[in-house]
């Protein structure tokens, strides 16, 4: 045995022995952990006690004098930790990044987000706190994907504080935040930015809608009257913007007069207007709109309203109708209250349109050979036949008399159909007497063809 001149030479000697000492080396290994599996799945791992005690709680309190089996022969040279499948090769992970973590620096070790979360996971089973400390390091510094956010929440419970800096990127952003965000976010997308920010344009809109949306969670941003003012300016300045460039298109002569290098910007405005709808609703802001809207009507039909037009204007033309069709709902299922007058003007200045439009749609896409390079949804045709039927059985029955004498003897009368209005006007006309008697002398207060197109020139 040999001698030490001093009890620091001994401990420069035991100091210098530890720093040679490396996982798998028999030679000066003094305790084998055995890494098993229920599915029979092991490893024999030759470490340090040194190591363990000093670096793993589990380690520490298996190998110390108070554990139970503590005199049993072998018990404190041999520890099995046994693990699920999935945990194996990161409870060996862990076992070699305690040899590699030394001097505070954050060791090349985790290889990504996956193999940290599970090495995380066995360091907490087995109280390694260095290692725990260099995982939440990694973790918090690298993006993760969904799959991987939800694993590391179900971890964080039993970091303490040290998952604080994990969380920080995942709690809720204060209301004045959130607000300052979706105020520039609504400025954002309804404005014109250059094509090369479309993407970007899209992806606000995307965002808007989802934080107004309540589905498993409730909506991210309270429809406050801060928020619903900025909407409403917003939608209104897209509205000017869209009456304006149609002002520049028409011509006294020759009703529509194309501008080839404007069509994309007026279809682009159609666009975040059907956009701007949506947003509204959800802000229970839309009356203005509508209004808005129903007044324009007249002269929005007339600006696009084109006997035989080619691809790009029939584009607009489609495009024009996903807006109507947004306005003609909200005012056909009450969304927005109008009075008699103005419901019988929407009808009758877009169910003329619809009903000339949809055999153009059709005839496009069913003959043409090129694929048309837009594409106008089955079921928008279906819920404009439901708003158009909606609101003629709102009106006096005088008034849906006409409008069905229209339609019976049109030769587009297979679209809309509106065989569950005559059904129910028939039924209604034929009963009226029986069910209206015992009340007060009724007189026919349907409004005729003149009074109503007096009420809508005062």
């Amino acid at each position: 045995m040999r001698c030490f001149d001093s009890l620091s030479e001994y401990a420069m000697e035991t100091e210098e022995a530890r720093a040679q000492c490396n996982i798998g080396n028999k030679s000066t290994s003094d305790v084998v952990v055995r890494i098993r599996t229920q599915e029979g799945r092991d490893e024999w791992l030759y470490c340090h006690s040194h190591v363990l005690v000093k670096k793993t709680k589990y380690f520490a309190d298996r190998l110390s004098e108070n554990w139970p089996t503590c005199k049993i022969l072998d018990s404190r040279h041999c520890v099995e930790v046994y693990c699920q499948e999935s945990q194996f090769d990161h409870h060996v992970s862990l076992l070699r990044l305690l040899y590699a973590v030394s001097d505070g620096s954050v060791p090349n070790t985790c290889h990504g987000v996956r193999n940290a979360i599970g090495t995380l996971q066995v360091a907490v089973e087995l109280g390694c706190e260095d290692i725990i400390g260099k995982c939440v390091e990694y973790l918090e510094a690298v993006p993760w994907e969904e799959a991987e956010e939800e694993e590391i929440l179900k971890i964080t419970p039993g970091l303490g504080a040290q998952a604080e800096p994990i969380l920080a990127r995942l709690q809720p952003v204060n209301p004045t935040a959130i607000t300052g965000i979706f105020m520039s976010a609504i400025r954002f997308a309804t404005s014109s930015p250059s094509p090369s920010m479309n993407d970007l344009k899209s992806s606000a809109q995307e965002q808007l809608e989802y934080m107004l949306t309540e589905d498993d969670d409730a909506p991210l941003v309270a429809a406050n009257d801060e928020i619903k003012s900025e909407m409403r300016e917003c939608s209104r300045s897209l509205l000017n913007r869209f009456y304006g460039l149609l002002e520049s298109f028409k011509s006294e002569s020759q009703g529509l007069v194309l501008d080839t290098d404007k069509l994309p910007e007026l279809q682009s405005l159609l666009l975040d207007l059907a956009w701007a709808c949506q947003i509204l609703t959800k802000l229970e802001t839309l009356r203005e709109f509508v209004i808005s809207w129903v007044e324009a009507s007249e002269n929005i039909v007339k600006a696009v309203e084109v006997q035989t037009p080619d691809a790009d204007m029939l584009e607009t033309m489609v495009k024009v109708i996903e807006v109507a069709a947004k306005v003609l709902e909200a005012i056909a299922y009450g969304t927005v209250i109008l009075p008699t007058v103005k419901r019988l003007h929407m009808v009758k200045v877009w169910l003329p349109f619809v009903r000339m439009m949809k055999p153009l749609v059709d005839s496009t896409t069913i003959n043409d050979d090129d694929t048309p390079p837009f594409k106008m949804d089955g079921e928008l045709w279906q819920s404009l036949e439901s708003a158009f039927v909606s609101m003629l059985l709102a009106l006096p029955s005088g008034d849906q008399a006409e409008i069905l004498t229209d339609w019976l003897r049109n030769q587009y009368i297979r679209y809309p159909d509106l065989t569950e209005a005559f059904e129910v006007w028939c039924y209604r006309s034929k009963v009226a007497k029986r069910r209206l008697g015992d009340l007060p002398s009724v007189t026919n207060s349907s409004m005729t063809t003149s009074s109503y197109q007096s009420t809508l020139s005062s």
